[in-house]
């Protein structure tokens, strides 16, 4: 019997086709920050997950998210008649869990005491 899943291959589908849909929204928001201080972003969204200093006067802000989602099993059937009689076929596609991973980064330098976002690093297309 063929382990061929239909439901997984249209799931990826139709969520890569929602992706480029929605393409650029995380970055159309990053892009709102940039002029502010570290701290509207940190308001907004908490203390971030990591900050690596890169040098003259420029640090790196990194947030992290992870989001999971259930995707859900299918199972359909079909009667056939063969020479032995009638047989009952059933496909299961089993349910599973899908877990992202995303993070965002945001360039600073410091100015007066304070860091200011200059620019930020695009997340990757299944995060926008």
């Amino acid at each position: 019997m063929s382990t061929h899943r239909p439901g997984r291959r249209s799931s990826k589908l139709l969520f890569i086709a929602i992706a480029v849909a929605l393409a650029g929204c995380a970055s159309d928001i990053m892009k709102n920050y940039v002029g502010q201080p570290v701290e509207s972003v940190v308001l907004d969204y908490g203390p971030p997950t990591a900050i690596v200093d890169l040098g003259q006067g420029e640090r790196a802000y990194q947030w992290r998210k992870i989001s999971t989602s259930a995707v859900s099993g299918t199972s359909s059937g079909e009667v056939r008649q063969t020479k032995h009689g009638t047989v009952y076929e059933e496909t299961e596609t089993p349910g599973y869990i899908e877990r992202q991973e995303c993070f965002y980064t945001f360039y600073a330098r410091a100015s007066g005491g304070r860091w200011f976002i200059t620019n930020f690093r695009r997340p990757k297309l299944e995060c926008e």
